[in-house]
């Protein structure tokens, strides 16, 4: 691989750090979390040894989804900061050679967009057409049976218009309609003023849902056995649908190409596709496939509850026999789903040798990896009480679903500090004691250390391309083993974790080039072991 091939691909077998700027770090003592919070704290990001960030939205918006609404999408909102610190935010960054990549929103706004303002005043108007509208059936009902993703009917009544709107997700949030060629300029010219300003890529928020139905057919039921929550709960309502027609559509393929024609013009410049459909996987690799679509896509196929060997090799090896072109990522933990160290704990108690285990699994399987602020550390899911809760899915589905607060509370960095030294007033969401327990001052200095071992194997993951770039073929996967071997360029590594808390026995024949708790050909609990095969 030349210089300018491997600096063009730089996004291959990369670590993605994903920030969540609201609880990242404050520094205008507000309780939020903030552009020049993700400044002050590039240092540790470096020190962490990943090749970039993932900033959560922060633009101008309502916050009614905490900037998933977005009202402007070329200015930040004064909550985060300034253009002038974005711009400071990419300079140092680049300057400690972390790429810096973005959310895009594109299959909504928020209703306080001027777009959408200006749509429901009337059906004549220069946006008129810009979002789904649609007749009442004669019986004044919604036009069809879908649901969104937030739980009701995913059509509001619009007075002015005498209309209902489509919104997949909150009310707040209205779907664009891509039908339209002005909508998807308009949505390209958005995108391609980022890329100006110098961002390394997008992560591209539900990026399938960009089209709808022009038939507007209704969607099929799904029988209850087969009822499955991936970013959802399975007793909310979205789950008794199959969702043909609301997402997903064939349509969206052209649209991915489209990106990709703007993207070839910003050369290095990567797309990262978050993807949510009846079969994520098929659509990872259709919307990758060819090499003029998405660089990658990601799915909540991991971010789930099963954590058996069968499970994950299941997952991983069906991705790899449809993707035979298009490039994965992985992620275990985001801002929507429950700490993966609470969701696949034993006994719902935070283990962090099993915490180390999942590092190196995570950056041991083929593709780049995504990894969730917190998760370095070996963040629990917080508790939050009713009482306590920001977020709107969560108040909706309580108590069977809490939402995605649990996840979302500030990052620690100092144990003795009363909000964690994340602010010095009480932050949007709070800093729980068993979080302040695992601060990152107190990690940094304890070699055994999560935080530590993650830094550790990132460094090390660095120097063998195998684990970089290699194929990967899976060997076991029994109850307590998870076995495969990753290749590239005639050398192979043999990689084995231990998923359960008991010792387990491996056949390890090869040299032993990283490992934890392995001892003669036992793997402890949690434990895992990489060795270089030998050569037969």
């Amino acid at each position: 691989m030349s210089k300018l091939t491997a600096q063009l691909n730089w996004w291959k077998g990369a670590v993605i750090y994903q920030i969540y700027p609201r609880s990242f770090q404050d520094t205008t003592n507000n309780g939020v979390g903030d552009l020049q919070g993700i400044i002050k704290r590039l240092d540790y990001i470096k020190a962490l040894g990943v090749d970039a960030v993932w900033i959560s939205p922060f633009f101008k918006s309502p916050m009614k989804d905490f900037g998933y609404d977005i009202s402007d999408y070329r200015d930040i909102d004064p909550l985060f900061g300034s253009l002038a610190d974005f711009d400071e935010l990419i300079a140092q960054a680049h300057q400690r050679d972390i790429k810096i990549v973005i959310d895009q929103v594109l299959s909504h706004t928020s209703d306080q967009h001027p777009w959408f303002i200006e749509s429901r005043e009337n059906k004549t108007n220069d946006k008129a057409d810009w979002y789904v509208w649609a007749d009442a059936n004669e019986d004044g009902s919604p036009p069809n049976n879908w649901l969104s993703i937030f739980g009701g009917c995913a059509w509001q009544w619009e007075p002015r218009r005498c209309q209902y709107y489509l919104h997949n997700f909150l009310t707040q949030q209205p779907d664009l309609n891509f039908h339209n060629e002005d909508v998807r300029n308009a949505v390209l010219d958005n995108v391609e003023f980022w890329l100006a300003r110098g961002v390394d890529g997008f992560r591209l928020d539900a990026i399938n849902f960009c089209y709808h139905d022009a038939q507007l057919r209704d969607n099929p039921a799904k029988p209850k056995h087969l009822r499955q929550g991936r970013g959802f709960s399975e007793d909310n309502p979205y789950a008794f649908q199959y969702h043909y027609y609301n997402n997903t559509q064939p349509e969206n393929l052209a649209f991915m190409q489209e990106i990709r024609t703007l993207m070839n013009k910003y050369p290095g410049a990567v797309t990262l596709g978050e993807i949510s459909s009846e079969d994520s996987l098929a659509t990872m690799n259709e919307y990758t496939a060819g090499g003029d679509k998405l660089h990658m896509g990601y799915s909540f196929e991991l971010l789930t509850k099963d954590y058996s060997p069968s499970y994950i090799r299941n997952t991983v090896e069906t991705l790899e026999s449809q993707m035979t072109e298009g490039w994965p990522c992985w992620a275990f933990s985001n801002h929507d789903v429950e700490r993966v160290s609470s969701r696949w704990s034993k006994n719902g108690i935070v283990n962090h040798e099993q915490v180390k285990m999942l590092h190196a699994l995570l950056a041991s399987l083929r593709g780049s990896v995504c990894l969730y602020q917190g998760e370095e550390l070996g963040l629990g899911e917080a508790e939050i009480t009713f009482e306590q809760l920001q977020d709107p899915y969560g108040i909706t589905f309580w108590p069977n679903f809490k939402g995605r607060d649990g996840c979302r509370t500030p990052l620690p960095w100092q144990r003795e500090d009363e909000f964690g030294g994340f602010s010095t007033v009480e932050p949007w969401l709070p800093v729980v004691d068993a979080h302040k327990d695992v601060a990152i001052d107190a990690q940094q200095a304890d070699e055994t250390s999560a935080l530590v071992h993650c830094q550790q194997f990132l460094a090390w993951r660095k120097q063998h391309d195998a684990l970089l770039f290699g194929d990967i073929k899976f060997t076991q996967s029994d109850e307590h083993i998870l076995g495969f071997e990753r290749s590239y360029n005639g050398k192979t590594l043999v990689c084995y974790f231990n998923l359960g808390e008991h010792s387990q026995t491996v056949d390890v024949q090869g040299k032993v080039i990283k490992s934890h708790q392995y001892e003669s050909a036992t793997l402890s609990g949690f434990g895992y072991v990489i060795f270089a095969k030998e050569d037969v």
